[in-house]
């Protein structure tokens, strides 16, 4: 079982107080990792202020860092450590410059990038960036920019003619060190499911329920040896929270008094049931943590990948990050 964890690039007013993290801290958070043995660490991608966060805060504005720039700095000063986007908005990104920040970030680290696509959690940031395309069906976009996203990074002379996306012979070099590319798909609902299933070496699904979470995984399985690829090809990685407490009742007073349940509701539209938001993430004492982790194996999860801790300041997240190494990640 691999543990990451992930940045608070795009997280103020989200889940966290602004301000939050200065850029000196993502570096020191992403070192810290690697010295605790966590296998990467991911950042979140936003643009511009959610609906909901600005309702609440008003004129106080988050911070939102680009992922991929904050990712390269946080290479330069680690060695081991992977690093990925968790998740980058892909209908929001050109598929050919974003192909060359992808090998060039996977070279100049040594091949430890992962790229990480989704829909984005919420289209008024689509539409606040891209207004003459809000009939767009972002899905369709989606899957087009991947396509055209793997032809630049596998295809020597790479051309596209598409619906939204079009470019003509062009020769991208270098390529991504890592060979095949691990392309991870995020998103916890069916469709993402398919998605991972043909195109991706990672599925980074939100949490689930336990019961949805196992048949997500059948499902994505079956998909894949349908496709005609191996049947585990796909790294089972989705995203949790965690919170640790010293008992489960703390540890559930502090998670639904933090902004992440704010941040769930905003997000009631993906049918999740919120009201098993405890019980699905890695919330609880760090026994009670360990059995949901030893479940989580047994119904084939190979990464509890991007944990998202719920913190009111960068050195209460730092306190949760070297917990979960030396009482949890030590007795897996």
């Amino acid at each position: 079982m691999k543990f990451s964890i992930c940045l608070s690039t795009g997280f103020e007013g989200v889940m966290y107080p602004i301000p939050f993290a200065a850029p000196a801290d993502f570096v020191a958070q992403a070192q810290l990792c690697e010295q605790l043995g966590y296998d990467s660490v991911w950042g979140n991608d936003h643009i511009t202020t959610q609906n909901y966060v600005a309702e609440l805060h008003g004129d106080t504005a988050p911070n939102f860092y680009e992922p991929l720039i904050t990712l390269a700095m946080c290479a330069q000063a680690t060695e081991r450590i992977r690093l990925g986007t968790a998740l980058l908005v892909m209908p929001m990104r050109e598929p050919v410059f974003l192909a060359k920040q992808v090998a060039t970030l996977d070279r100049l680290s040594g091949g430890r990038f992962i790229l990480g696509v989704g829909l984005g959690a919420y289209r008024e940031e689509f539409t606040a960036l891209s207004p003459r395309l809000r009939k767009a069906r972002r899905g369709d976009m989606l899957d087009e920019g991947i396509e055209a996203l793997l032809k630049l990074i596998q295809d020597p002379v790479a051309s596209h003619d598409g619906p939204h996306y079009a470019f003509d012979a062009i020769r991208m070099h270098p390529k991504p060190l890592q060979t095949p590319y691990p392309l991870f798909i995020g998103g916890h609902n069916m469709a993402m499911v398919e998605r991972a299933a043909r195109y991706g070496h990672g599925w980074l699904g939100g949490w689930r329920p336990g019961n949805e979470l196992e048949e997500r995984i059948r499902i994505l399985k079956d998909r894949s040896e349908e496709a005609g690829r191996p049947r585990d090809i796909v790294e089972i990685a989705p995203q949790f929270s965690l919170l640790l407490a010293k008992t489960n009742e703390e540890a559930e007073a502090k998670y639904m008094a933090s902004g992440l349940v704010a941040h769930r509701k905003s997000l009631a539209y993906t049918g999740r049931d919120l009201s098993q938001q405890v019980t699905a993430n890695l919330v609880g004492s760090p026994d009670t943590v360990i059995e949901k982790i030893a479940h989580l194996k047994s119904i084939g999860v190979d990464h509890c990948c991007a944990l998202m801790i719920p913190a009111d300041s960068v050195a209460e997240m730092n306190e949760q990050i070297e917990w979960f190494a030396q009482d949890v990640m030590t007795r897996i």
